[in-house]
């Protein structure tokens, strides 16, 4: 079921269903952003939606999800509902996205890679922590 917030934005949205589909929009949008196309390996995505007029998205799964991102050996968790705003470069007022940091779970607020001849990517969180790694650790397949 999706939240209210998605509710408000789903005028004028693209909203795709089926995970195949829902999988092959994301990375198309994260190609489009200059993101890595492995930053969201979801499973099981049942909805996909984009409202370009106001750069909001989601993704909704069946069931939250961890994933380990190998090459950095970061564990993330993807809640069951995903939604961020989006910029060239950028997602800003992320919701459903948590990093392990030691003992504590993290909410990542916000990603963007500020210089792409850099090839770093940074992650924040919503106590203002960030960290950078380069963007090939999420690639598709990583």
């Amino acid at each position: 079921m999706a939240s209210q917030t998605i509710e408000s934005y789903r005028e004028g949205a693209e909203i795709v269903h089926g995970d195949a589909v829902c999988k092959k929009k994301s990375i198309e949008l994260l190609e489009e952003l200059s993101l890595p196309k492995g930053l969201f390996p979801l499973e099981d995505i049942g909805e996909f939606g984009y409202n370009r007029a106001v750069g909001f998205i989601w993704l909704v799964q069946k069931k939250k999800r961890e994933h380990t991102f190998k090459k950095i050996k970061q564990v993330v968790s993807y809640a069951a509902e995903v939604t961020a705003f989006v910029e060239k470069g950028k997602l800003k007022k992320v919701t459903g996205v948590k990093v392990r940091e030691l003992l504590l779970w993290l909410s990542v607020a916000e990603v963007f890679i500020e210089d792409p001849t850099i090839g770093k990517i940074t992650f924040k969180t919503g106590t203002g922590l960030a960290d950078s790694f380069h963007v090939s650790a999420f690639e598709l397949g990583e």
